[in-house]
């Protein structure tokens, strides 16, 4: 993610600002630009960019609640943004809860279209493709005729995007992750990771990418339910890291590519992060692991080795700040070399989709 600043002031600010702090300006993200820009009220629900003369932006119609600060131009007819055009049912915001609970997912959300929108992946929604389009359902959790809760599930069906909505709250999301023995577990995860179904069936179709992908992450067709049950009852295999990014993965060649596909995401991220902040590691007694991310990784490496190469020192870095303040590891995952030659498909897959038109 980028570190911006403020057009009026030239003060830092962040992604998910609504104000400057030094300034006291209007700040929106305006994704044609995919920059912060600090605003001029103009009338009514329009804002004026201090660049320009006429007021041409207004804000998403979310930011009525609150759960969003992306600017739309007003030649855009839509009422939403172009991240929250794509959902369909929203938690309610009419309670303290239901309102917590979509500021924070629409907040991961962002995130997600933030890498979409860099990349120039497509993003066919249900208004171009009813029966795959891309599309966001946030589910409340429902109770039984015998009064039992029953959780909404997260996961991802033909293009239809379903996430659990109580896990915006950190109590059930950590209580999910223990009891599932997972190292790690957020929103932003879950989205990168669905997403990863999604672009399964929008970028891996010809013969030479759907052969090389079955080759990589083995056959798609194998019996899902049936992998599920198994991984599930038995556990994944005993040397499921020289394989696999996690045990999840290993459960079926579909999971393979979608936890890879948020990895990606995971690590080209916070190397731009690092790459705003000039953030560079040198571990004393550790030569050859110096890295200074020096280069803009949304733009793309030559590989996804030299994205690797990169994270890894800090990645340890930032795992020992972690330790340093009794919290878990921020990334504890082991990147063994099958699993960065799927990241190294998933790279060229990205930069393939993001150079040409969509059709």
């Amino acid at each position: 993610m980028r570190l911006y600043e403020c057009g009026n002031c030239g003060n830092p600010v962040h992604f998910d600002n609504r104000v400057c702090i030094n300034c006291g300006s209007r700040l929106g993200f305006l994704p044609e630009a995919m920059a912060m820009q600090a605003l001029m009220p103009a009338g009514g629900d329009l804002w004026q960019l201090p660049a320009r003369q006429e007021a041409d932006v207004r804000f998403c119609a979310n930011a009525a609640h609150d759960t969003c600060n992306w600017l739309i131009s007003t030649n855009d007819n839509h009422a939403y943004c172009q991240a929250c055009r794509y959902n369909r049912i929203v938690p309610v915001t009419d309670n303290p809860e239901g309102l917590a609970r979509w500021q924070k997912i629409g907040q991961a959300q962002r995130h997600l279209f933030y890498s979409l929108l860099r990349w120039n992946l497509p993003r066919p929604g249900r208004d171009v493709d009813p029966q795959a389009g891309l599309v966001f359902d946030f589910l409340a959790d429902e109770v039984d005729a015998y009064g039992n809760l029953v959780p909404a599930i997260t996961g991802h069906e033909d293009g239809l995007i379903s996430l659990r909505a109580a896990e915006a709250n950190d109590a059930t999301r950590e209580s999910v992750r223990v009891s599932m023995n997972e190292p790690y577990r957020t929103l932003l995860g879950h989205f990168r990771h669905e997403i990863g179904h999604f672009y399964w069936a929008q970028l891996v179709r010809d013969d030479q990418t759907l052969n090389e992908a079955r080759q990589l992450f083995g056959d798609e067709r194998t019996d899902y339910a049936e992998a599920l049950r198994r991984n599930y009852e038995e556990g994944p295999p005993a040397d499921w890291q020289a394989s696999f990014i996690s045990t999840y993965a290993s459960a079926h060649p579909a999971e393979d590519f979608a936890e890879c596909w948020a990895h990606f995401f995971h690590i080209v991220d916070a190397l731009e992060t690092a790459h705003s902040f000039g953030l560079s590691t040198d571990p004393r007694r550790h030569q050859g692991m110096a890295a200074e991310v020096d280069f803009d990784p949304y733009r793309g490496a030559a590989s996804a080795q030299a994205l690797v190469d990169a994270w890894i020192p800090l990645s340890m870095a930032l795992n020992s700040i972690q330790r340093s303040m009794g919290q878990p590891d921020s990334y504890p995952f082991v990147l063994s070399p099958p699993v960065v030659q799927k990241l190294d498909f998933i790279n060229r897959l990205i930069a393939r989709a993001g150079n040409r038109q969509w059709q």
